[in-house]
C-alpha cells in the first residue's frame, strides 16, 4: 500500500488518508477571518496510541522474530483486520457473506477471497451477535475530538445500555487498544448523549479469538483517556514539523 484515500464521511467532506507510517484524518472549514476554504489536519487515533509504551512481551516478540519479519506480520495482521472489518460492515447492513466472498486487501488493492481464518473471525461475530443482541445505533462513524481524529466500529445498546465497541483479530489486547476505545468516547458527538445510558461503556470484541470454545471475547475497557493524552504528547514531539503535503489532497476537482 502507497498511499489510500478514503472519502468516510462524504456529508462533511471528512477524508482519510494512510501510508505506510501514517494516517490523517483532513476536513474541510472556513476561515473565520477570511471566509475562504481551509483543511484541517489531525493525525488519527490508531497512529497516537502506537506512540504510547508497548510493554516488555512486545518488545521480546518483536526480539524473537526480528525487525522484518514483525514488520510483515503486522502488515498481514492488518490486512486480515481490514477484510474482517468490510464483511462485518456487510452483515450490520443484513447483506449475505459468504465463505468465497471477496474483500479489498489494503496492501495488495486488489479484491481477494476470505481466508478460512477471516472467516472464522466473521463467523464468531456472528455468534456473539446473535447470542448478545445488541441494539446497532451506527456503525463505521467518524469523530473528530481535541487534536485527533478516528472511526469507531461500532455505537449500540445493550441490555440497556449504550457500548462504544471496537473490534479485533488479534489474540491479545495491547495497552494501545485500550486507549483507541477512550480517544473515541471522549471525541463522541453530543448526540449521543441521548439519555441515562451516558457516557457508554467502553468494549474491544475480539474475534476469532482461540482461547475458548465462543470463538470470540468481550472485555469491558476502563477510560485511560489520560493515558492517550500522555501518548498524543509522544506522538507530537516525535512527529514534530510533519504534515500532509495538503497540494496533494484536493477534497474536490472541478474545471
Amino acid at each position: 500500500m502507497k498511499k489510500e484515500i478514503r472519502n468516510v464521511n462524504e456529508e462533511k467532506g471528512i477524508l482519510q488518508i494512510t501510508t505506510v507510517d501514517e494516517r490523517w484524518y483532513i476536513r474541510q472549514s472556513t476561515d473565520e477571518a477570511t471566509g475562504l476554504p481551509t483543511y484541517d489536519y489531525v493525525p488519527s487515533v490508531t497512529w497516537i496510541a502506537d506512540h504510547y509504551p508497548k510493554g516488555i512481551a512486545f518488545y521480546k516478540w518483536l526480539a524473537s522474530k526480528g525487525w522484518d519479519e514483525a514488520e510483515a506480520l503486522k502488515q498481514a495482521a492488518a490486512d486480515k483486520g481490514s477484510k474482517v472489518h468490510l464483511a462485518i460492515a456487510d452483515l450490520i447492513d443484513g447483506k449475505e457473506v459468504k465463505i468465497n466472498a471477496k474483500y479489498i486487501n489494503p496492501t495488495t488493492e486488489k479484491e481477494e477471497e476470505l481466508t478460512l481464518e477471516e472467516y472464522e473471525a466473521i463467523s464468531s461475530f456472528a455468534e456473539w451477535f446473535k447470542k448478545v443482541k445488541p441494539k446497532v445505533v451506527e456503525r463505521d462513524f467518524v469523530v473528530w475530538g481535541e487534536g485527533y481524529a478516528g472511526t469507531v466500529d461500532l455505537f449500540c445498546e445493550i441490555d440497556g445500555r449504550a457500548y462504544v465497541v471496537d473490534f479485533k483479530t488479534s489474540q491479545y489486547i495491547w495497552p494501545s487498544h485500550e486507549l483507541q476505545v477512550s480517544a473515541y468516547l471522549h471525541a463522541l458527538p453530543p448526540e449521543k448523549d441521548t439519555d441515562e445510558s451516558f457516557p457508554p461503556h467502553l468494549a474491544i470484541l475480539q474475534l476469532g479469538y482461540r482461547l475458548n470454545k465462543n470463538k470470540y471475547k468481550f472485555t469491558e475497557i476502563e477510560d485511560n483517556y489520560q493515558e492517550f493524552l500522555a501518548a498524543k504528547l509522544i506522538w507530537a514531539k516525535e512527529q514534530k514539523g510533519v504534515y500532509p503535503a495538503q497540494k496533494d489532497y484536493p477534497l474536490k476537482i472541478k474545471l
